[in-house]
């Protein structure tokens, strides 16, 4: 559907038309609600970012520097729906209004880094003695770098190639894609069964309910990954392989594009909810500013947990 006139004023003319021309009660939904959604990505996400980089105690444990490297992405997915959702704008092949991948490959980075934090909880609870001697802070902060250089050099190729070959590297990537799927179910089982069984027979111990805390919250994270981002990686399959799925207007309309972008809110959430260490943190950092009860409340906290003597 064209967009009408209306739309055209409404951006001047010679700019970006929005994503809707308001036309019908549902444009109006679709132009707030992606409001909303960006102002809360952005809130959710960069509250753990804050709390996690003002809290020495949390930079220090390898976890949270995957929370941390995710939550960055986050926040610069919700910073990118405010031209996704709010513009007439469509990314892959063809492009309208695009921006050459560059904002939807943001979900990427993600995906990597998820997979290396599977296998990084994995090997914390079954070889704590090999992990502790190898796998170093400046290891993790190296490997999610890597997931920021690999995306973006796989990005930069995409842009520099003829559009026939970046679309044979684009069915490349889904079909690896389908590898990291596959891998991250697998590691997903394992780290189930490891927090089920190996986990429950440890005596109880701090160290026992921080390997808990850490499993529950990567299983959660993954799951939800998983369940909102599939269904747009399926409609691309079957796009590709029998030229026919669900197509929508722009970015702001795709509904599995929306789907996948959602994971941007659910992960931090579950970061907030699954971490009491991340929850202080993020109350004392950024609530505990914006709300002195919030502050005070923490302190108290904070107060009762000094005075009682450690077991």
């Amino acid at each position: 559907m064209p967009l009408s006139n209306s739309t055209n004023s409404l951006t001047g003319g010679g700019g970006v038309p929005l994503s809707v021309d308001f036309d019908s009660p549902e444009d109006y939904f679709v132009f707030i609600f992606q409001i909303l959604f960006a102002t809360t990505t952005v809130i959710v996400a960069g509250t753990v970012v804050i709390g996690i980089s003002a809290t020495k105690a949390l930079r220090l444990q390898n976890r949270f520097i995957f929370m941390l490297n995710t939550s960055i992405c986050d926040t610069l997915v919700g910073f990118s729906v405010y031209y996704l959702g709010l513009f007439d704008v469509q990314e892959g092949y063809p492009s309208r209004n695009g921006t050459y991948n560059v904002l939807p490959s943001l979900l990427g980075v993600n995906i990597l880094t998820f997979l290396f934090a599977q296998f990084d909880r994995y090997f914390a609870v079954c070889y704590p003695f090999i992990y502790s001697r190898f796998v170093t802070r400046h290891f993790v902060i190296g490997i999610n770098i890597y997931c920021w250089f690999y995306n973006f050099a796989h990005l930069l190729a995409r842009n520099l190639l003829p559009v026939s070959k970046a679309l044979q590297l684009y069915v490349f990537s889904i079909v690896s894609f389908q590898l990291v799927v596959l891998t991250k179910v697998v590691m997903t089982i394992k780290l189930y069964v490891v927090a089920r069984f190996q986990v429950e027979r440890d005596p109880p111990s701090a160290e026992k309910e921080t390997k808990k805390e850490s499993l529950r919250i990567i299983i959660f994270v993954v799951i939800s990954f998983l369940l909102l981002w599939c269904p747009s990686f399926v409609n691309i399959i079957f796009r590709f392989m029998t030229g026919r799925g669900l197509t929508f207007r722009n970015e702001a309309t795709n509904l599995f594009a929306i789907m996948a972008r959602l994971n941007a809110v659910c992960t931090p959430s579950v970061y907030i909810w699954g971490s009491p260490a991340l929850r202080d943190a993020v109350r004392r950092t950024v609530w505990g500013r914006v709300c002195p009860k919030c502050r005070r409340r923490v302190g108290c906290h904070g107060t009762r947990g000094a005075k009682t003597p450690k077991k």
